[in-house]
């Protein structure tokens, strides 16, 4: 699996990015993906190569928006002992925190304020789940409610996340009444940051946790939520803020490193539906009633044992899918390259 993270650095990179920006627009311009045409300019070729490749090979490419020095592995050198990645092209070194345990560098990317870097991690092989947990994403209240079928446990997570988003709106608010317009730059990304980060956690503790239990993590299908029905502005603001999407993904690639399966099943009327007997209940607010057995739960408990009790491989990941069945992804028929030229050949062109 791929992985990528940024780090800070203080280098200064604008000669080698004003320099980058130059070969990108003669790639754009001409499709060459030869380095002696840029030559003259000065960057080094092992950089000069990778922007060649990138914006010469991409038809689609007409302008640039921002650029960034591109270093390919093979001119990477990494000291795991001391955990250090020396970049000798750019005459720069730097410190990494991430896991360790990574199988190689594929490449760095540099700006004028980060350095990217692309890792492949090995993946856990997929184990065969004793149950399901069924994960329940809410807007208001918890973020996310963990269900166990079998223990019948439910954890919560993120009981702030609604408050830091009304809180960071009313600051916005309030600055922009004010004029102060520059301080909406100084707090633009500290929300993302906070939100991140509880992300990060959260799905760590859900990942740990089926791993520990040997069960499999349940999501609902909540693709195209936001485009349905008409809602009040406030209603709107907390939907779109609404972080799902990036906690999905955490999760995700989490659970991949793991071993984790996972799955997704459809989200309509889980909160509608009593988890004891199926039958339809009432839901009022948080509060979930059975109008057939009499059951009551909290309903974001309720539907997150629905969401645990969906139908196995639905909308189950395909590659998840196909580890499980003891597929290596590996094509059916030869794919049959064509012998490399001097110049990119875009169609029109």
């Amino acid at each position: 699996m791929l992985l990528a993270f940024k780090i800070k650095h203080t280098y200064n990179f604008s000669a080698e990015l004003s320099k980058a920006r130059q070969i990108a627009k003669i790639a754009i311009n001409t499709r060459t993906d030869s380095s002696k045409d840029v030559r003259h300019i000065g960057l080094p070729s092992t950089i000069a190569n990778q922007i060649l490749r990138k914006y010469g090979g991409n038809c689609k490419a007409k302008k640039i928006s921002s650029i960034k020095l591109i270093v390919p592995g093979q001119s990477i050198n990494v000291n795991k002992e001391e955990r250090i990645i020396k970049i000798p092209s750019l005459n720069a070194s730097f410190m990494y925190y991430f896991k360790n345990d990574f199988e190689k560098i594929n490449q760095v990317e540099a700006d004028d304020r980060f350095f990217y870097v692309s890792a492949s991690f090995k993946e856990e092989p997929l184990f065969e789940p004793k149950g399901w947990l069924g994960m329940d994403l809410n807007t208001s209240g918890h973020s996310i409610v963990m269900a166990n079928p079998v223990t019948g446990k439910v954890l919560k997570f993120g009981k702030n996340f609604s408050h830091i988003r009304m809180k960071y709106l009313n600051i916005r608010k309030n600055i922009q009444k004010s004029g102060k317009f520059s301080l909406l730059k100084k707090i633009r990304g500290r929300e993302p940051r906070i939100i991140r980060d509880l992300n990060h956690k959260i799905s760590r503790k859900i990942v740990d946790y089926a791993k520990s239990a040997q069960f499999g993590i349940r999501f609902e299908n909540l693709k195209g939520i936001t485009e349905r029905g008409r809602r009040q502005r406030r209603q709107r603001h907390i939907l779109h803020a609404w972080p799902f999407y990036q906690l999905q993904k955490m999760v995700e690639y989490k659970a991949k490193l793991k071993g984790v399966p996972i799955e997704f099943v459809p989200a309509f009327h889980t909160s509608a539906t009593c988890s004891r007997c199926g039958a339809e209940g009432k839901r009022e607010q948080k509060k979930f009633s059975c109008l057939l057995c009499g059951h009551v739960d909290n309903a974001d408990a309720n539907a997150a044992f629905n969401i645990a009790k969906g139908q196995t491989g639905m909308y189950q990941l395909r590659a998840d899918r196909d580890a499980r069945k003891g597929n290596t992804g590996i094509p059916k028929e030869a794919i049959v390259r064509m012998p490399p030229t001097s110049k990119f050949q875009c169609a029109g062109s």
